[in-house]
């Protein structure tokens, strides 16, 4: 397959998706399928992960990556590549350039992760930072792209990148032949468009869930529309799938394959993150664990069987760190809470020893004592504690102003 633009909306076959899947034979994994017994008991149904997140680049993007280089014309290899990226598509790149011996460049924004970024160096690709966000990275390798004549390889518009991904659908008709419902989380379509197309020509019986993150859900009012529509801003944990418009070729076939796109919010996220992390054993940047929070959001919603896909795991530690507490918060196992007391030798001991009888544990404890809302004799304390879910939570609040304490926040 060999295209020159997605502008001339080619169509994608079932036929393609095969094709890909060939040529993907001993480059990309055939990934696992794990069972989840948390989930299936809340779900109230059998519920399997597909483990893209442990594909090689830790993500689905090497798919479609591949197959879109190996397309290209003998002209157009010599000519070499260019790719914007945050992260995912930007390691697929390097490594599909690689393989097939094709020059690379990769624009990446100046804040993406130093892991990120020293990854796509180590498999292949010249790394060029530049821009704060992705889109002046995007107009930075497009523009590149013109004036050097290496071919932009989009990261979800264009048929060569959604046969690849849709790679995935024809492995998970494969691995669990009973499933009634897939769940997957949805940017700017490529994955989505590709897993319900092979998956739908098989067994239109099943039923294609797309997830997005409420700070960027471009295509609830796309599909409204019944064209891509832009949304101003997108703002989500979830890079992956942080995208403000909808890719035109991907679209056609979300619009026509896909049965459902469902929101979720940033703490359903977390939580699905941290669930991954404890229950699964198993490490998902936000956007991969998008599917686990829709389940996690409205578990008596999905005929089962249900296969979720964790569609990436590349998740950077600083924001790894983060995440962890915002979920641990989200589910009641951390409390942070600011109260005030008398200034006074031994307040502070007293102070944890309520804490103590109530079974929190600090984690850190902080002091404002020049405040102009304070009064003369007053501190503010700020506590950080580890708790065991919202009803301790609620016990523990409840045991401070018992013991007659102001608590503020």
């Amino acid at each position: 397959m060999s295209y020159s633009t997605a502008d001339s909306f080619p169509s994608v076959t079932l036929d393609d998706v095969r094709g890909a899947q060939k040529m993907l034979t001993g480059v990309a994994r055939v990934t696992a399928m794990e069972g989840s017994r948390y989930l299936s008991q809340l779900v109230g149904a059998p519920v399997q992960f597909k483990c893209e997140n442990l594909q090689r680049t830790g993500s689905f993007k090497l798919r479609g990556a591949y197959v879109r280089i190996a397309g290209l014309l003998p002209e157009e290899r010599a000519a070499g590549v260019v790719a914007a990226s945050a992260g995912n598509h930007a390691q697929g790149v390097a490594l599909a350039s690689s393989l097939l011996g094709v020059r690379s460049t990769v624009f990446m924004p100046t804040g993406a992760p130093l892991p990120k970024v020293a990854a796509t160096r180590d498999y292949g690709a010249e790394v060029r930072l530049h821009g704060q966000v992705v889109d002046e990275t995007l107009a930075a390798a497009q523009e590149y792209a013109r004036r050097t004549g290496a071919v932009f390889i989009h990261p979800f518009d264009h048929p060569d990148i959604i046969a690849g991904q849709g790679t995935v659908g024809l492995e998970i008709l494969e691995q669990c032949p009973e499933v009634r419902t897939i769940v997957l989380g949805i940017g700017g379509g490529g994955l989505a468009a590709g897993v319900a197309l092979a998956v739908k020509s098989l067994r239109p019986d099943v039923r294609i869930i797309g997830v997005q993150a409420e700070g960027a859900a471009a295509y609830p009012p796309s599909l409204a529309a019944g064209r891509p529509v832009s949304i101003e801003n997108p703002a989500t944990m979830a890079d992956g799938i942080k995208v403000g418009r909808p890719g035109d070729v991907p679209f056609r076939l979300v619009e026509e394959l896909v049965d459902e796109v469902r929101t979720v919010s940033e703490n359903n996220l977390s939580s699905a993150l941290l669930l991954c992390l404890e229950r699964a054993k198993l490490v998902v940047e936000p956007a991969g664990a998008s599917s686990v929070a829709a389940l996690l959001r409205a578990p008596g919603s999905f005929e089962g069987p249900v296969v979720a896909l964790l569609s990436g795991g590349n998740v950077d530690p600083l924001l790894m760190q983060r995440i962890l507490r915002h979920g641990m918060a989200a589910g009641g196992r951390y409390l942070a809470v600011t109260l005030r007391l008398t200034d006074r030798p031994g307040a502070l001991a007293t102070l944890l020893g309520v804490l103590s009888v109530a079974d929190a544990n600090v984690l850190d404890v902080s002091h404002v004592r020049t405040d102009p809302r304070l009064g003369l004799t007053e501190v503010e304390v700020e506590l950080h504690l580890e708790t065991k879910g919202h009803d301790h939570c609620a016990e523990v609040n409840l045991a401070l102003r018992e013991a007659g304490y102001t608590v503020i926040d």
